[in-house]
């Protein structure tokens, strides 16, 4: 079974997270370039937002969860999101943006925006090309708001979320999911022109060739 969704596409939660730390962030910039560490990050009480030319997705899954600040239990008003999960056994990016924006810093700086690109392909063909993009494995990720042109393969919809496996439901985050609620899953996803907003993101492995990150003075932000 083929299925197309076209235009304007609008989901709860997918990403990749980010610290508001500079050295924090370098830290896990230069490891995940290096392909040595394992992705998981979230921006306490922030979204953040990132933009792909196209994400190419194996195995996707979608189910409603909850999103906490820091990964704790939410005990007050304003500290849980629900968001829609989205999950990858593998995907591959092209062109990523992720920024996220620290305002009222002290010292008279105001507002930093912290932006990080990566997977330029340039006019690279072939294995080149294919080598220069963002590369991921068990990738979930975790959105408010999404705006993509996407095509699924082999599309079911309204399966259980209990029902979902390769990559399944995501590990450690059971808890925050109705597993007879609403969750539908393909073969195959391709997400062209993405722009979302994201709580959280997590991935097994996140490789990020070409990375780039910068700050800048007020707000700059991917879009």
């Amino acid at each position: 079974m083929s299925s197309q969704v076209r235009g304007g596409t609008r989901w709860k939660r997918f990403a990749v997270v980010m610290v508001p730390s500079v050295i924090a962030t370098a830290a896990v910039g230069v490891g995940l370039a290096q392909g040595a560490l394992a992705a998981s990050f979230s921006v306490s009480g922030q979204e953040f937002k990132v933009t792909a030319d196209e994400l190419d997705g194996k195995n996707f899954v979608q189910y409603g969860s909850i999103a906490t600040e820091d990964g704790a239990v939410a005990t007050k008003e304003g500290k849980a999101h629900a968001v829609a999960v989205s999950g990858f056994s593998s995907a591959k990016i092209t062109n990523m943006c992720q920024s996220v924006v620290t305002p009222n810093l002290p010292f008279g700086l105001g507002s930093i925006t912290l932006k990080l690109k990566a997977g330029d392909p340039g006019k690279a063909t072939g294995d080149e090309r294919e080598e220069k993009l963002v590369h991921a494995t068990g990738l979930y990720l975790d959105v408010s708001d999404l705006d993509a042109d996407a095509e699924f393969r082999n599309i079911d919809i309204g399966v259980g979320a209990g029902q979902l496996q390769n990559p399944g439901i995501q590990p450690n985050a059971d808890k925050y999911v109705n597993r007879n609620g609403f969750a539908q899953r393909a073969e195959h996803a391709n997400l062209k022109n993405v722009k979302q907003r994201a709580w959280a993101t997590t991935a097994g492995t996140f490789k990020l060739p070409g990375l780039h990150l910068s700050l800048s003075k007020g707000v700059d932000e991917c879009y």
